[in-house]
Order: C-alpha cells, then sequence, then structure tokens
C-alpha cells in the first residue's frame, strides 16, 4: 500500500513538460555556457552546443547613421597589400673574408 502512495508522489514527465518549465537538471549534456549579444548591446546566457564563448547577432546597417554604414562597409571589404620594393645596395666582397678560412 505503501508503494502504491511513493508512486503517485513521483512527478510525471512526458514531453510536453520540457515546453512549460526549463529542464531539472544540474548538467545539461552536451551544451555550453554562452554569452549571446543582441544589436542593441543587450546580453544573457544561453546554453550552446559549441564551447565558444560570446555570439553577437548581425547589425543591419540600413538602420545606422551614413557614416557608421560607411566605416562598417568598409571594414567588410579586403584590406590591400602593400608592395615592399627591396633596394639594397649588394656591396658584399667575399675575397675580403678568404683568410678566416681554414684549410
Amino acid at each position: 500500500m505503501s508503494l502504491k502512495i511513493l508512486l503517485n508522489q513521483i512527478r510525471n514527465l512526458n514531453s510536453l513538460s520540457a515546453t512549460i518549465t526549463k529542464p531539472h537538471r544540474k548538467n545539461y549534456l552536451r551544451t555550453y555556457p554562452t554569452l549571446m549579444v543582441n544589436t542593441d548591446g543587450s546580453t544573457y546566457t544561453i546554453r550552446y552546443h559549441e564551447p565558444r564563448q560570446i555570439i553577437t547577432l548581425p547589425i543591419n546597417i540600413w538602420t545606422l547613421s551614413e557614416a557608421e554604414r560607411k566605416e562598417r562597409l568598409d571594414r567588410r571589404k579586403p584590406k590591400k597589400k602593400v608592395k615592399i620594393e627591396d633596394d639594397l645596395e649588394d656591396d658584399f666582397d667575399s675575397k675580403k673574408y678568404l683568410k678566416y678560412l681554414k684549410k
């Protein structure tokens, strides 16, 4: 008889209970605490399946001012590579150091 009472007191969990409340466990398997940053700068912590520290949501550039939009679009473009030309005069004389070679 006491077994029936204990079984009735156990919480009935099914597939619908997770939509109403949070999962009742201390460790969430295969998830990592990650900081989510919204476009307005607000942050909150989520559980993410990959180990990342911060996830930032993309900003709609059409809501920015003209100067900010131009700055962000310039940052997206690839940087131009600077060509460096070496104009070294080669006045090295190897015969000058022949006396230091051992035979």
